[in-house]
């Protein structure tokens, strides 16, 4: 899944495809370079990010998903909480929803239903403007687990088929690096939902604790990142550097279909 933010503000790489030709041109690239599908954000979720008006919002992603949709050989996913951002996405051509909020603002969980297409149920503890102040869990990975169950529950009862959705044990949303941590390690554990996972680990915060690494620094990082969730599990990787992953996905593949030496 290549990350295509379409804001002023994203942590990794705000700004940069802001204008809608440089969003186009960025998104046909990350396909060229191997891309299965392509994420549309108009809201940053970093930490400490301020929300966004729904028309501003609307305005950033609607003309981008119709023009991309028409021209691009893969799905198009948009990374939205909005309800009306979601059925007007649909309605331009999007094929999947990828909210960090899990479907709980008011009237997602309706829209959702309606609109028949996968949705990514991501974990997040409190709000991108407070989620990373202090956060405190007793066993992050049973807590994560849990929340994510609750939620699939809740989608199930709204009348959301099980075989559309997806989940996100959400890396770096009101975690500390020790959670991190103990989320990739036992990402294994969230697998155990029976679930298709989403896994975003892309230049995140986490890696520049570990690496010292600024964010444009952090691509062995995220490789390694990468590597290690695809070995525990992820069936999707949401990644800004495509063509990189890819190659490390593709090693791996040979390796796995190499004969047994003799």
């Amino acid at each position: 899944m290549g990350i295509l933010n379409v804001t002023p503000d994203s942590f990794s790489d705000g700004g940069a495809f802001f204008d809608p030709a440089a969003a186009l041109d960025h998104a046909r690239a990350m396909v060229a370079e191997g891309a299965d599908l392509i994420d549309v954000g108009g809201e940053s979720t970093r930490p400490g990010a301020a929300p966004v008006e729904l028309e501003d919002e609307l305005r950033r992603v609607i003309p981008l998903i119709e023009t991309l949709a028409s021209e691009l050989s893969v799905p198009i996913s948009a990374d939205t909480s909005k309800p009306q951002v979601m059925e007007a996405a649909v309605r331009a051509g999007a094929g999947m929803i990828n909210d960090v909020r899990a479907l709980g603002a008011p009237g997602a969980l309706e829209a959702a239903r309606g609109l028949g297409v996968p949705v990514c149920l991501m974990h997040m503890r409190g709000e991108p403007r407070t989620m990373q102040a202090a956060p405190h869990y007793g066993d992050v990975v049973k807590e994560v687990r849990a929340y994510l169950a609750s939620r699939v529950d809740a989608c199930l009862v709204a009348g959301i088929p099980r075989k559309r959705l997806i989940v996100d044990p959400g890396f770096g949303f009101g975690k500390t690096l020790d959670h991190n941590l103990a989320l990739l390690s036992r990402l294994g554990e969230i697998g155990d939902l029976g679930l298709p996972m989403l896994v975003g680990l892309s230049r995140k915060s986490m890696l520049g604790a570990i690496t010292g690494r600024a964010v444009g620094e952090r691509l062995p990082a995220s490789l390694a990142a990468a590597l290690l969730a695809v070995e525990r599990g992820a069936s999707i990787l949401r990644v800004h550097d495509v063509a990189a992953t890819v190659d490390v996905l593709k090693v791996r593949e040979a390796m796995r279909l190499a004969p047994s030496a003799a």
